[in-house]
């Protein structure tokens, strides 16, 4: 008897005429391991590679991490303009300078708000007084000179 070997045509190999066999890759169904009651069932404790499940500390791991300080909240600013007598424009630039001299740099807004800060710790007869001191004045842009 003579050997005959098979001889790839046109350049293909054996191997890509035959695909190689596949493994099964249905999943098996899966049983329950409880009864219709929610307990585990018998089958379930004799499954020796079954791992017992034990409930993970995770208030123990909370209680060791470093509580974080608590960051301020961003304070939303608004922008706003407003109509001043120049006279009162004058004595803000006159108290910025006061602060320089006492080693504070300070903005015009920043004088503002510790203006307000002052009124807020008035008392509501002192509040009253200040509120009357101040004049009114016309609204809006004034008129070009």
């Amino acid at each position: 008897m003579t050997q005959t070997t098979a001889t790839p045509s046109k350049g293909r190999s054996q191997a890509a005429k035959t695909p190689a066999p596949r493994k099964a890759t249905v999943p098996a169904p899966k049983k329950s391991t409880t009864t219709s009651s929610g307990a585990p069932s018998q089958a379930a404790s004799k499954n020796p590679r079954a791992k017992p499940v034990t409930p993970k500390p995770v208030a123990k791991q909370a209680a060791t991490a470093p509580a974080k300080p608590l960051k301020d909240k961003k304070v939303k600013v608004v922008r706003d303009s407003f109509t001043i007598p120049k006279t009162e424009l004058l004595q803000i630039a006159d108290m910025k300078k006061r602060a320089l001299g006492l080693g504070v740099e300070i903005k015009k807004s920043e004088l503002i708000r510790a203006g307000l800060q002052a009124l807020l710790g008035l008392t509501d007869v002192s509040f009253k007084k200040a509120l009357s001191s101040v004049p009114t004045i016309k609204t809006g842009r004034p008129a070009k000179d």
